[in-house]
């Protein structure tokens, strides 16, 4: 009932995080209906992406220049590193404004369900820049999951003789979060990681 560039361009769609074929569908009419206004413009700024951006050599955020905005911000905190295990992970932190130091891509992390080991990690680029002596505090903020607390261990095993400060983000209770719907693993997190209240 379709043209074959109809098909491949919703089925194109339809790989996309949170797109199925019905989404994919809806998407593709919206685009094809408005060419000029919708559909050129996305074409045109997804091949200015494809060709420009790059992940940085620094941390491994993408960008279109190399260092990344970030690493090249002289305002930012170069002995200040929060690790992260992907790029989604460092533009969320960023959207939050919680930040202001540098970032470090991991790339991924450990498992041994997934094969992935320290080899197929940024872990020998991060130590490379501990070794610099700019860097005082890592800031893990990987994810509170078996494969993000294996990698954290890790990670504060392997800095632990290069003297810089090794913290961790906070874990638990979700603001507005009732204890009652809570996994025992957030509970305990949550319970292990607590603090004094500011008077």
């Amino acid at each position: 009932m379709r043209g074959p560039e109809l098909d491949r361009l919703i089925g194109l769609l339809a790989r996309l995080p949170g797109l199925g074929p019905r989404s994919a569908r809806r998407v593709a009419l919206k685009l094809l209906l408005d060419p000029s206004g919708r559909m050129l413009p996305l074409a045109a700024a997804l091949s200015d992406a494809a060709h420009a951006v790059r992940a940085c050599a620094n941390c491994g955020n993408l960008d279109s220049t190399d260092p990344c905005a970030i690493c090249a911000d002289p305002d930012r905190d170069v002995g200040l590193v929060c690790v992260v295990e992907g790029v989604g992970d460092l533009w969320a932190i960023e959207r939050a404004g919680a930040h202001r130091g540098q970032y470090h891509i991991l790339g991924g992390t450990l498992s041994a369900l997934a094969g992935t080991g320290p080899e197929d990690l940024t872990i020998a680029h991060l130590l490379e820049r501990v070794a610099t002596g700019a860097v005082r505090e890592v800031i893990l903020a990987l994810g509170a999951t078996v494969d993000g607390a294996a990698t954290a261990h890790y990670l504060a095993d392997r800095l632990d003789a290069s003297g810089v400060a090794v913290t961790r983000v906070a874990q638990g209770v979700p603001m507005g979060g009732a204890l009652e719907v809570l996994d025992d693993g957030t509970l305990t997190a949550a319970l292990r990681a607590r603090r004094p209240l500011p008077r």
